[in-house]
């Protein structure tokens, strides 16, 4: 008789499989179809992607059955269907397992918005019928996995333990290791220990690096094995998908942290495909079992603001001046470099770190401060009051960006007027990450508008009417950009898609970070006729790590292999002193062809950008000293 599951995973580690319905959207498969239903109506080919993750090393693998849950397919009038779906989820995976040495799981994921007009009793009766029916089908394991509230997973966990089955209760943790509610990784993998489950850990989320905080924090608090199924990075939109460009071989280099950190079963979701799974596999094989918790060392800190913390009061001192508008360093761009930095908003109510960089960057010449907002669909404090408060206490212009996912368009001119009437009067017109990127359970994004007619919108408001044409009064004034990604393998689209935003009033340009100076000079070739400054995007490095962590997990960034040769192994101060030197070759060899640069400081580190408006403006001074 083969060892059971739990006797494997003690004794080493085993290797989960990849993405399901990422994979069966690759396959063809409608995003709008339900995937779970297609165990009936197309079971060939789900059989045929368990075969490929077996193939790829796969010990174990998951059932296709995430959502067959009674709420999401009542909702679809397939809640007759439950038990059927669930079994045959079960025996495909079975088939496809037939003669080998693994374990096929299956998958259980939260209920989702049909909970809400469910009672206490129906909930835990829809994770009774979903488990005790994978159990019919014959799998060796249950996973409930991508759960964000605590208080769901636990009556899960209650009803799959019913089966007898070893079970694996996974959350997905927002940034910082926490659960939209507030509770800690630790915490919550402490409760889930007690509650009975076999194996604890965290699934989806942020991408590998994130998820390895994540495990490290449940590895210091837990004793029990841990799973870790991260995501393949964030998701670039591209042509009409969601493309994840994270490859094999650096989400196996994280896998194996994973593994060094604590984790025990080790696998992929979204994003990852049968290949991440093959690199990951080979490195596995004969890794023994991770420490126990007795002797795993805690190497997590935990950070934010308390609950009940009071908040940091912000200055009453004003800087006594009034910022100069950016359109007057807009309008003389050939003469000098217009120099904009990027500051994070906080993510409590303390903003003192951001003023006092921007005070730090006025002082070193810097003519605008970018304030994102929401980036990556992650609440921070709004960018708009922080706006006006950094003009009214610093004295320096702000760019604020504005999102077309978090307001319908009624909430958008009037915040846009509001703005106005603060005073801030540069915006960044970006169309925004969507909410399913971020940790905020149940939080939908609105796009009413995008980048373009967000622009068409602010036009109109300048000219004085809204959106319907009807008068506001004199208009709003503001100074209009856009966003633009080089970093692309088409970039005649999105030259094209420049070109819609100037015609609509975009003023300036704003790009993702750009490494690769041959990419930023063909850029400035294909734009060169729009007539408006385009600042490129400078993102100094500070790590070897940070340098593969932003190529592989962070849409939008492409960092060519020289760059990361140049910074493979290099951490603390020598991390950052390649990664100053590499920003300023960039800054030299742009030269004068940019209209100015666009500086994001990384991790919020202000300092290294006000190093970098020093060199742009000692650079600038001595190109005069040349010309006279």
């Amino acid at each position: 008789m083969r060892e059971s599951f739990l006797e494997r995973i003690a004794a080493g580690v085993l290797v989960g499989d990849g993405a399901i319905g990422t994979m069966l959207y690759a396959k063809g498969v409608a995003p709008e179809a339900n995937f779970e239903h297609l165990n009936l109506v197309r079971p060939e080919l789900v059989l045929e992607l368990h075969r490929e993750y077996l193939d790829a090393g796969a010990q174990v693998i998951e059932t296709n059955t995430f959502g067959a849950n009674c709420a999401k397919l009542s909702a679809i009038g397939l809640g007759a269907k439950v038990a059927e779906i669930n079994r045959k989820g079960a025996q495909l995976a079975k088939s496809a397992a037939a003669g080998r040495d693994v374990f096929v799981a299956g998958s259980i994921g939260p209920l989702g918005r049909g909970k809400a007009e469910l009672s206490a009793e129906r909930i835990a009766e829809c994770f009774r019928v979903q488990s005790a029916a994978l159990a019919e089908g014959g799998v060796d394991l249950l996973i409930l996995e991508t759960f964000s509230e605590l208080d769901e997973l636990l009556t899960a966990l209650a009803a799959a333990k019913e089966t007898g089955l070893p079970v694996v209760a996974n959350l997905a943790f927002g940034e910082g290791g926490r659960l939209p509610g507030g509770t800690r990784a630790e915490d919550a993998a402490q409760r889930l220990a007690a509650a009975g489950a076999d194996l604890v850990g965290a699934n989806c989320g942020a991408g590998p690096l994130e998820l390895l905080a994540t495990v490290k924090r449940i590895a210091a608090a837990c004793s029990l094995p841990i799973a870790a199924y991260p995501n393949s990075g964030f998701p670039e939109y591209l042509e009409g998908r969601y493309i994840y460009r994270t490859t094999p071989e650096y989400f196996a280099d994280r896998a194996e942290e994973l593994v060094e950190a604590g984790a025990s079963l080790v696998g992929g979701c979204c994003g990852t495909t049968p290949e991440h799974i093959r690199v990951m596999a080979d490195r596995m094989q004969g890794r023994s079992a991770p420490a126990s918790a007795v002797v795993r060392k805690a190497l997590a800190v935990d950070g934010g603001v308390a609950v009940g913390e009071a908040p940091i009061p912000v200055p009453d001192t004003v800087s006594g001046s009034e910022p100069v508008a950016l359109g007057s360093f807009l309008d003389a761009w050939g003469v000098e470099p217009v120099i904009t930095v990027e500051l994070d908003p906080p993510k409590g109510l303390d903003c003192e770190r951001v003023l006092a960089g921007s005070r730090a960057l006025k002082d070193a010449g810097a003519h605008a401060i970018n304030l994102a907002e929401n980036p990556l669909a992650r609440v921070r404090m709004g960018n708009l009051a922080l706006a006006a408060t950094i003009r009214r206490v610093v004295g320096i212009e702000v760019i604020a960006h504005v999102t077309c996912r978090d307001r319908n368009l009624i909430g958008m001119q009037s915040d846009l007027m509001g703005a106005s009437l603060l005073g801030v009067t540069s915006i960044l017109a970006v169309t925004g990450d969507p909410a399913s990127l971020g940790d905020e359970a149940g939080a939908t994004s609105v796009f009413d508008l995008n980048s373009f007619t967000l622009l068409k919108l602010l036009s109109d408001l300048n000219r004085g009417v809204n959106a319907l044409g009807n008068p506001i009064g004199a208009g709003t004034g503001f100074t209009l950009g856009a966003a633009f990604n080089p970093n692309t393998q088409r970039m005649d689209v999105q030259v094209g898609r420049l070109e819609k935003k100037v015609a609509n009033g975009a003023r300036f340009v704003q790009t993702q970070p750009i490494y690769d100076i041959a990419r930023f000079e063909e850029m400035m070739e294909r734009t060169a006729g729009l007539g408006i400054p385009i600042l490129p995007g400078v993102l100094p490095l500070v790590s070897g790590r940070n340098a593969e962590f932003l190529h592989n997990e962070v849409p939008g960034i492409v960092i060519p292999e020289a760059i990361r040769k140049r910074m493979a192994g290099k951490t603390g101060e020598e991390g950052v002193a390649e990664g100053l030197a590499i920003a300023r070759e960039f800054i030299e060899a742009a030269g004068a062809k940019a209209g100015g640069f666009y500086l994001i400081p990384p991790f919020g580190k202000y300092e290294i950008a006000v190093e970098l408006v020093s060199f742009i403006k000692q650079r600038t001074r001595k190109a005069e000293h040349r010309g006279h």
